[in-house]
């Protein structure tokens, strides 16, 4: 009976979760004026939809998994574009990108990423990744070191392990039911090239989300890129990991005593994965003051 009531219980806080996560992913979407380019790259097999706005030093923005471009940026876009060349894009099955059966990983991301950037002939980019999208930001910094200037990873782990237990035994869970009319779905509907894939766009990134993944602490201390890691307090992921990833990039020293590391730590305080995404004037300083 008991194990019962914990799956059940444990099945009502996933969902609760996810309502919360699509609820913020509707409610933080804005207007923020038209892009100066918006279009499609032909990638790896695929048709990549992607918004340019502003001008300056480029600047990649990854969402997080279900998420499309306005959903995950909508208040940041605005004034990132001030100082820099924004490229946000959607990955595969999201938002405007069409849904494709082409299997899943993120080194396939990553290589969608550079496309993206070949096709407006970007050479090298600051790459700002959130949570799925950070995943695939941290794959892309090891795939090509070359083209990376400065990573940002927000509330992202390149690792399983990296989260909590709850919430890779709440990744085990998830089925698509959960998202039923949901503003998820609402706002798939409302941009989705092909509004039947919806279905099999869930079961795939559900599947994804499923299977264990490590890209390798060696590849993570293999990276030359200073990398800010923003994360909220309790946003999920298990911070003694985070310290050891911290480690890995040369950080968690005593400032001082030697040169300073080039990457950087911030914990946002009282903020979860969702609700840190919330605080725009938090992170545009953040990101602002990293990579001017």
């Amino acid at each position: 009976m008991n194990n019962r009531t914990n799956t059940k219980n444990l099945f009502n806080s996933i969902r609760l979760i996810i309502i919360i996560m699509l609820t913020a992913a509707t409610t933080h979407a804005q207007q923020h004026g038209s892009p100066a380019d918006s279009s499609y790259a032909p990638v790896n097999g695929i048709k990549v939809y992607y918004k340019v706005y502003g001008q300056g030093q480029p600047l990649v923005l990854l969402h997080g998994a279900f998420m499309t471009i306005d959903g995950n940026w909508g208040q940041l876009i605005p004034e990132l574009s001030k100082n820099h060349k924004v490229i946000a894009l959607e990955l595969q099955g999201h938002g405007h990108t069409p849904y494709s059966d082409r299997p899943l990983s993120h080194a396939t991301l990553a290589a969608d990423v550079a496309g993206v950037m070949d096709h407006l002939h970007i050479d090298s980019a600051d790459v700002v990744g959130y949570s799925f999208g950070g995943a695939v930001a941290y794959q892309f910094a090891i795939q090509y070191p070359r083209r990376l200037k400065k990573l940002v990873i927000i509330s992202a782990t390149y690792k399983s392990e990296g989260w909590l237990p709850q919430v890779n035994e709440a990744f085990k869970q998830m089925k698509p039911e959960l998202f039923d009319n949901s503003p998820m779905q609402a706002a798939y509907n409302a941009v989705a090239p092909d509004t039947t894939k919806w279905i099999p766009f869930l079961q795939q990134m559900i599947a994804s989300a499923r299977q264990p993944f490590n890209l390798g602490d060696a590849n993570i201390a293999k990276i030359t890129a200073p990398v800010l890691i923003i994360a909220g307090d309790n946003d999920g992921l298990d911070k003694l990991e985070l310290i050891k990833t911290y480690q890995l990039l040369g950080g968690n020293i005593m400032a001082g005593f030697g040169p300073a590391p080039a990457s950087q730590l911030a914990i946002v305080p009282g903020q979860g994965h969702v609700s840190l995404m919330e605080q725009t004037t938090a992170l545009l300083n953040l990101l602002n003051g990293f990579l001017k």
